[in-house]
């Protein structure tokens, strides 16, 4: 025991400096000084970011009365996201350099989502992110003012044309594979070549390194006939919905989800099914069975060529994906945090500061919270009352288990709308119930570093989907060089892995949000040891007949446990159009001095969501009526 603290605890928690043969307490002498990024075990919603709301959640009344308003800024900020922190870049620009503001997140780090991991493997650093992966469609989906900030920061998105190397992988006749359990299929078997190529895809399909498809569902743990039904979905020529003109067609695809799309109108089997449930989750973080059916032919999914509809071509599923800092939108963060707070890194020598220096650049933590400058980032303190008061705002929150009270001029609460009601008691009911029902999605992104990824070019294999397993997806990590930082090209050296779960109810005809609830509710329950064991599991079932070994290759693992994960998006298996318009717009509606940001405000998972609900909120409180 430390200090009270299980040794096994202690490791899961603290950053831990990895080379080959050192015992754990070799590692214990060389453990620096905590710096989140590079912090191991539970991280994402990690113990002591969501105590107090969860008391608030559950009725604990915060005694605010005599509690003194002992700060006053123009802005606070409620939430150190990619969102709150443009809200406040926003809110400097207009207001003016002098402007006082305070921006604070619940977590020991900023960034919400765009969460940066760091390790130190064999005297190597490797980087991975803990949550929002890449720019999504920067050319095609970007607003102007999103286009306008990520220049301002020194992001250049013609840069990852040549800092990701879509060729590396293949290069080496690395592929795609699928991994069938035997929970469900039997056995365990790892097919390789997969041909199908993904939304938004950082692969065209001449990289693939596919195999005919006859060839690689001929390597399926399914029946000969379940084969030649999987088959003719992907060789479809007949129309399952013959005789119904275009228009009920859609309506069809938009009201059956996609399993029972292929169970109940293409008479596949319930085996052939399961091929398609999982695989589903990354993208949706839902299983297919309740993935509407056009939602699955817009992202590529098989089964629809017959129907003869028009395909609209959708940049935002098209463009590649290939715009990704080694961390992620950690590095988009890092850079807001860094322009607004500009003494909490280094001065850098040479060009001007911008995207390559930012990737290695290490933080003073202790630097963003100076009371000298103008913009502050408070961390591990979290909000638990809001309200408008004699013309400006007051708020509470929670910090090193202590109410501290502040007010301000404006706020924006750039947190998930699932709390706003529980900080602003003076909001309507039926904003309230608005905000209520963008209830996000869980996930779990997990890092683990093993000490080579040989195993990985001997299956030739770089990234694998698993549709029934407890990990929906599992690669190496995107080859990117960007800022000095290399990513690993020797099979024999260090690399990050990145590992996927997304916890749910399917099959019980639940619609997404309840899903979401019990998911939500399943990793809150489960303990890091259990995710331990899911992750040495299904990497040593799927690469162990490569010649890996959980036990002998792993490193260190990181799990980022996002209890609210993606940003509700529409459903139109359980949300109708002109409701779902109207919910969100009452939901993001301005109280006061009180505007609401962050991606939940428009109902969108992705950054450049984030920057406009930031951009969008600080408009409505600046903007005279």
């Amino acid at each position: 025991m430390i200090d009270g603290i299980d040794r096994r605890d202690f490791l899961n928690g603290v950053a831990l400096t990895m080379a080959s043969g050192l015992t754990p307490a070799q590692l214990l002498a060389q453990t620096p000084s905590p710096y989140p990024p590079a912090l191991t075990g539970l991280r994402g919603h990690h113990p002591g970011s969501f105590e107090a709301a969860h008391k608030l959640r559950d009725g604990e009344d915060f005694k605010l009365d005599g509690v003194p308003v002992t700060e006053r800024y123009d802005l606070i900020v409620v939430g150190g996201g990619i969102s709150g922190l443009a809200a406040a870049w926003f809110y400097r620009e207009r207001a003016g350099g002098k402007a006082r503001i305070l921006i604070l997140d619940n977590h020991d780090d900023f960034g919400g989502h765009a969460k940066r991991n760091e390790f130190t493997a064999d005297g190597n650093l490797l980087i991975g992110y803990g949550g929002s992966e890449s720019m999504q469609s920067p050319k095609a989906e970007y607003s102007a003012v999103a286009k306008r900030l990520v220049r301002r920061l020194g992001i250049d998105v013609a840069r990852f044309d040549k800092a990701f190397d879509r060729r590396f992988y293949p290069s080496l006749g690395l592929s795609r594979a699928m991994f069938f359990g035997k929970e469900t299929f039997g056995r365990d078997t790892l097919v390789t070549g997969d041909p199908m190529t993904m939304v938004a895809d950082d692969l065209t399909p001449d990289l693939l390194n596919a195999r005919p498809l006859r060839d690689f569902i001929a390597g399926f743990p399914i029946s000969d006939k379940s084969k030649a039904e999987l088959l003719g979905l992907y060789e479809q020529k007949t129309d399952p919905l013959s005789g119904k003109p275009a228009a009920e067609k859609i309506a069809v695809l938009k009201s059956t989800s996609y399993r029972d799309y292929l169970i109940k109108i293409c008479g596949v089997s319930e085996e052939v099914a399961n091929c398609f449930q999982g695989r589903t989750l990354d993208f949706f973080a839902l299983g297919c069975d309740a993935v509407p059916a056009y939602d699955a032919m817009e992202t590529g999914y098989p089964g629809f060529a017959g129907l003869g509809l028009p395909h609209e071509q959708n940049a935002e599923l098209t463009e590649p994906y290939i715009y990704h800092f080694p961390d992620g939108n950690a590095s988009i963060a890092r850079l807001l945090a860094r322009d607004l707070v500009p003494g909490v890194t280094p001065k850098h020598k040479g060009k001007s500061p911008g995207m390559d220096d930012i990737v290695l650049a290490r933080f003073d933590y202790a630097a963003l919270d100076r009371p000298s400058q103008p913009v502050r980032i408070r961390l591990n303190s979290t909000c638990v009352n809001v309200r408008n008061s004699g013309g400006g705002t007051e708020i509470a929150y929670v910090k090193d288990d202590k109410l501290v009270r502040a007010g301000a001029k404006h706020v924006v609460l750039a947190c998930f709308n699932m709390i706003v009601p529980y900080l602003m008691p003076e909001l309507p009911q039926e904003q309230r119930d608005a905000l209520a029902k963008n209830v996000k999605a869980p996930l779990v992104y997990t890092n683990v570093v093993t000490r080579n990824w040989r195993p990985w070019a001997t299956l030739k294999v770089h990234e694998i989907s698993a549709p029934m397993s407890f990990h929906c997806r599992v690669k190496l990590d995107y080859p990117v060089d960007l800022g000095g930082y290399r990513h690993p090209r020797d099979p024999d050296k260090p690399i990050c892995i990145h590992m996927v779960h997304v916890p749910g109810e399917p099959h019980q005809g639940l619609e997404a949000r309840d899903q979401f609830r019990i998911g939500r509710q399943k990793l809150l329950d489960m303990s890091f040891e259990e995710i331990e064991k899911h992750v040495r599991g299904d990497l040593d079932r799927m690469l162990g007949p490569g010649g890996f070994s959980s036990g002998r290759d792993i490193a260190a693992i990181t799990v980022n446990r996002w209890s609210h994960g993606y940003a509700y998006a529409q459903n139109s298996l359980f949300d109708k159009d002109d409701e779902f318009a109207a919910t969100s717009a009452l939901a993001r509606r301005k109280a006061g001095n009180v505007a609401i940001a962050n991606s939940d405000s428009e109902w969108s998972a992705y950054a450049h969501s984030a920057i406009d609900a930031g951009h969008r909120a600080v408009g409505e409180l600046l903007t005279k009526a």
